[in-house]
């Protein structure tokens, strides 16, 4: 009897750790979302600022200026990684077109202004990439201990889940640029 007891004991201790670490791992992943978040919404309140400085150069450039407004507004709405990932590469597209655009206009890139915001945007852009990385990161050791014996029992039985990972949508996005002088 007493051994049965102590079987039982030993089984509610290891249930209670494993099920301790499928929380920490839900809150990492949850807490690394909200990291995402925080740096998204740095560039998003970047994005008009930068728009605008470029729009005083060049009007007449309104369907590219349009495309990163509406880039960054459907990014905005967006819920979940993958429905997030597919917006994150619509705006970078349109980041980047409004980019090209500002190539194409000399005294554009003279302004202090706009040197700032493009210094900051890619500050963001690197801390966004920084922040995906350790989310994915996280999600893959939930998602591991989710599937693995036994923890797998424990998270069926409390009805842990796999996490989606913020992942690239664009086959292109994958392939190396070409680079041409």
């Amino acid at each position: 009897m007493t051994a049965l007891l102590i079987v039982l004991l030993l089984l509610a201790v290891g249930v209670g750790i494993m099920y301790n670490r499928l929380v920490r791992l839900r809150n990492r992943a949850e807490g690394a979302w909200a990291d995402i978040d925080v740096q998204l919404k740095r560039r998003y309140d970047l994005i008009p600022n930068l728009v605008e400085t470029v729009k005083g150069y060049a009007s007449h450039e309104k369907d590219t200026l349009e495309a990163v407004i509406n880039a960054r507004n459907r990014a905005m709405s967006a819920t979940g990684p993958a429905e997030q990932a597919k917006a994150e590469n619509m705006l970078t597209g349109a980041l980047k077109s409004l980019f090209a655009l500002a190539e194409a206009y000399p005294q554009l890139r003279a302004v202090e202004g706009f040197t700032k915001l493009q210094g900051s945007l890619e500050a963001i852009e690197r801390d966004v990439q920084n922040a995906r990385r350790y989310y994915n990161a996280v999600v893959r050791d939930l998602n591991t201990s989710v599937e693995q014996f036994p923890t797998n029992l424990v998270a069926n039985a409390f009805r842990f889940h796999k996490h989606e990972y913020f992942e690239l949508t664009d086959e292109a996005e994958r392939e190396a640029p070409q680079v041409q002088f």
